[in-house]
This record gives structure tokens, sequence and C-alpha cells, in this order.
């Protein structure tokens, strides 16, 4: 005879699910699994600001893939941190230009991750200057991968430093209203 679906549900284990190192140390959530090993793999959503506690984080999501479980235990690694389509959605205006980079990089250690950015202009811009302003920011991208480990590289993007030097590299071309990560993904 089958097994009733509360029956199952008393016999699953919970699992305490920890972030990287890097965003913090402390638990995020918990969720069920028959046994360990069916919980390796599994990717898990999160707002940023769940585990940074800073409200400019809000409209970033996390995606963390638990690699290993240690007893009740799930510790995960980094998948992609996105910014909602919502957010992303509301920085562009009538009678301004967006500008959607994707650069496939390497980090200094030789870890592979793609790092998507926006780059919103003041003005309307024509195309010769779209293509200045995506060829500056993948040349930034690609040096800064380059001489920095995936981990400083997403520090930066998070406390706004790579966005500082990304707007100075660019202000030349065209005055930048917004510059925002878009998705980074690992």
């Amino acid at each position: 005879m089958a097994q009733k679906s509360g029956e199952k549900w008393k016999s699953k284990q919970w699992f305490n699910v920890y972030p990287p190192k890097l965003l913090g140390e402390s638990a995020i959530g918990e969720i069920p699994a028959d046994d360990g090993k069916s919980v390796v793999g599994r990717v898990i959503k999160v707002s940023m600001s769940w585990i940074t506690h800073r409200p400019e984080h809000s409209f970033m999501v996390v995606g963390l893939r638990v690699s290993k479980v240690n007893g009740n235990s799930a510790i995960t690694e980094l998948n992609f941190i996105e910014q909602t389509y919502s957010y992303i959605h509301s920085l562009v205006r009538r009678h301004s230009s967006a500008i959607y980079t994707i650069d496939k990089l390497s980090d200094k250690d030789g870890r592979k991750f793609v790092l998507k950015l926006l780059a919103v202009t003041t003005t309307k811009i024509r195309t010769p200057k779209q293509m200045a302003i995506r060829k500056a920011i993948g040349e930034l991208a690609k040096e800064y991968a380059a001489s920095h480990t995936v981990d400083e590289v997403l520090t930066a993007i998070l406390d706004n430093t790579f966005k500082g030097e990304a707007v100075k590299r660019v202000t030349n071309i065209a005055p930048l209203s917004k510059f925002e990560l878009k998705r980074i993904e690992f």
C-alpha cells in the first residue's frame, strides 16, 4: 500500500543552509530532503538583503548551489547574482540609451565567470558612442578580472568601487545616469 503524503513529509530531514563565507556565516534558512545526497546540487534563490542586511541590496537575488552536506548543515557556493527584472526595467527611461555588456572573463586564479552589466545614459546617444562605451566597459572588466580574484571582483561590484572606475572611464564618451550589475554567473 502506498504511503500517505503526511507520512512522507514527516520522514524528511531538515538541513540548515549556510551561504559562502564571502557573504556571511549565519544560516539563511532550512530545506527538507530525504537524505544528504538529495540536497547536493540544489539551487536556492534568496534576496541579497536577506544575507547582507543592507537595504541597497534588496533588488538583488542570489542563487546558491549546495556543494556539500555536513550533518544537518548544507554548505553552498555562489551560482549567480542578478538584479530583479522590475528594477532593471525601471532604470531605462525615454530619451536615454541602455547599453548592455556581456563579458566572459577569468580571474587571476583562472576561475571563469560571466559578467553582465548595464549602463544607462542621461540622453539618447548614437550607435558609435554606444559601441565605444561597451568597449571601454569590456576592457575595464577584463583588466579588473585579470588582476583580482572572483571574490574581490564581486566585493568591488557590491560596494560600488567597480562602478566608480567604470563611470570615470565612460564619462568622457557620454554621461551616465546609472551603471548597474545585471547578472554575474559562476
